[in-house]
């Protein structure tokens, strides 16, 4: 006992001395890994009010950096479409890694690819080209630069050269970012899917070249790379659809480079259910479209949107009338379809109103958030300067532990002596007990003739005590009834136990009895004390007084004892079960 007390003692002290240690952002323990699962929950339920309040809690209790908090944040507002805010954010982490990049590789790089893809989606090249031709820069020989993120940013830069219309340089690009995947010994069981992914987006670099052999070359390893996925055992349902999706771009190529026949013998082998999400739909109906089969493009341009309908919503911004509705309108118009198509155009034209209207107040909400975040900045400093506060708290708590624990060590101390005691009294009242019985053996040993009457009464008194039916926890048991069951005068039973007893009256010789079977009762079952008093005979009232005057010791504390001791020695209590 004492030492599982010192352990205790130790592991508190260890416990607080921890907590009082800065936590560096690349240690994960218990409280940073339940921090991270419940913001992935937050994140992937896409609860961003959640998962920003988690992420405050975790920069405040220092479980991750500011820069890492700033990048969660970012991949927070990315996710809700509020994209100045992600903006914002992913530089903040970017511009906060840039002085030491090693504290976290994966973080610093793919905040920079991040904020840089925003910055090209919104128009700004070469803002975009400047981070990535930054970080492309640091990978040069950089065994810790991560290969994932270096091959986003290089194809990240061969569209900003395609926009350019850099048509080489971003076909070499194209190249440089194959040559990077074949090189990376990362991620080995899913390797068939980084090649699918890494030759698809090469062969839409030739495809947007105008180079259909080319882009059908790479399409041709993309089915290879899908083919290396099929056989690494990964989700069957993905892998269809990608088949789909490569069989789409086969027929597009074939048709865009005058092979009609074949082209349309490739769609038609395509079985739908490849076709389950809107980047397939779009194949397919930029495929029809091309090949004159305007009616069946309008079906599935007619899917992409509701399917977006399902998802997102009815929220329209530019460019979801860009790739959604006016594909769909010019399906209609070539397709004969005009009623349908003016019944689109007018909601192109709401569409339009609605998208302005929501991109003004998304602009006003972001640069309130961009507001609210610079107040939250500073209520972030004012948190972590009264953290040397907090630590002045625990370690006062620490002392107040170490206190606690010696209060603990006394009381065990305490309750050692306190056992030991009460084995002294056991010992004591078992043999003051074995003294009475043999007393009682040597009466029962005498010839009948040489007893008193008082003696032969009082020996009959005893074999009935003795017996199997334990008459003694009868509660109703008294000289009357006593009497009445050995044929005798009520006064000659008293007279018996009081001339035998050296003085003592009926109740007391019955209570020594009932606190002889209660003992026994105690020290071999786990029966409620309350319950054994009444099997004894006692009220609950009366047992613990009567059982703690004649014992020294409550029943618990009998108990405990009795529990604990293994000795073979003949006491009152095995005396009582062998009679």
């Amino acid at each position: 006992m004492k030492q599982r007390l010192y352990i205790f003692l130790l592991c508190a002290v260890l416990t607080m001395t921890a907590a009082c240690t800065h936590c560096s952002d690349t240690k994960h323990d218990e409280k940073a890994d339940a921090a991270q699962q419940r913001y992935d929950e937050a994140y992937h339920a896409k609860d961003m009010n959640r998962a920003l309040a988690i992420i405050d809690s975790m920069e405040t209790a220092n479980i991750i950096s500011t820069p890492r908090a700033d990048y969660l944040r970012g991949r927070v507002y990315d996710q809700g479409w509020q994209m100045k805010i992600a903006e914002h954010f992913y530089k903040k982490s970017y511009e906060g890694y840039a002085p030491t990049p090693s504290q976290d590789w994966f973080t610093y790089t793919d905040a920079g690819y991040r904020w840089a893809i925003l910055r090209y989606r919104r128009g700004d090249t070469e803002g975009a080209m400047n981070v990535v031709t930054g970080l492309l820069h640091l990978a040069k020989g950089n065994e810790a630069f991560p290969k994932t993120v270096e091959s986003a940013l290089l194809m990240l830069m061969a569209d900003v050269q395609l926009q350019l219309h850099e048509y080489d340089e971003a076909k070499l690009t194209g190249q440089k970012v194959y040559e990077a995947e074949l090189q990376n010994t990362n991620h080995q069981n899913r390797k068939g899917w980084d090649m699918a992914w890494v030759c698809m987006s090469i062969s839409d670099i030739y495809h947007e070249t105008g180079d259909i052999e080319g882009a059908m070359t790479w399409l041709d390893r993309c089915a290879q790379g899908i083919a290396l996925a099929e056989q690494e055992h990964h989700d069957s349902l993905v892998i269809e659809e990608w088949k789909g999706h490569i069989a789409l771009q086969r027929a597009l190529f074939l048709q865009e480079s005058g092979h009609a026949a074949e082209a349309a013998a490739t769609y038609a082998a395509i079985p739908r259910s490849r076709l389950m999400e809107p980047n397939g739909y779009t194949t397919a109906a930029k495929y029809l479209m091309t090949a004159g089969r305007y009616d069946e493009a309008a079906y599935w341009y007619e899917q992409i949107d509701s399917t977006y309908l399902a998802t997102d919503g009815a929220k329209m911004t530019f460019d979801n009338i860009a790739t959604r509705l006016s594909p769909r309108y010019m399906a209609y118009r070539k397709a004969g379809r005009n009623a349908d198509a003016l019944v689109l155009a007018d909601s192109v034209s709401a569409a339009i109103d609605s998208a302005l209207i929501w991109q003004k107040k998304n602009e006003a909400a972001e640069l309130a958030v961009i507001y609210q975040t610079h107040e939250k900045e500073l209520e972030l400093n004012d948190a972590k300067s009264e953290t040397r506060i907090h630590r002045v708290l625990l370690v006062a708590a620490l002392l107040l532990i170490l206190l606690i624990g010696y209060l603990f060590w006394r009381t065990h101390q305490y309750n050692k002596t306190l056992l030991e005691k009460n084995r002294r009294l056991v010992a004591e009242i078992e043999q003051r007990e074995r003294e009475e019985q043999q007393a009682i053996e040597q009466l029962k040993a005498e010839p009948e003739a040489s007893l008193t009457a008082e003696q032969q009464l009082f020996r009959r008194i005893c074999d009935l005590m003795d017996g199997p039916d334990h008459i003694y926890t009868d509660t109703d048991l008294d000289r009357n009834r006593l009497a009445q069951l050995l044929g005798t005068n009520e006064h000659y039973v008293t007279d018996a136990i009081t001339t035998c007893t050296n003085g003592k009256n009926l109740s007391g010789f019955l209570n020594e009895y009932r606190l002889r079977y209660a003992a026994r009762l105690l020290g071999t079952t786990k029966e409620p004390v309350a319950l054994i008093a009444e099997l004894s005979g006692f009220s609950r009232s009366s047992f613990f007084r009567i059982f703690s005057d004649a014992y020294g010791m409550s029943p618990s504390d009998y108990r405990k004892v009795a529990s604990k001791s293994n000795s073979k020695k003949t006491t009152c209590l095995e005396y009582l079960s062998y009679k």
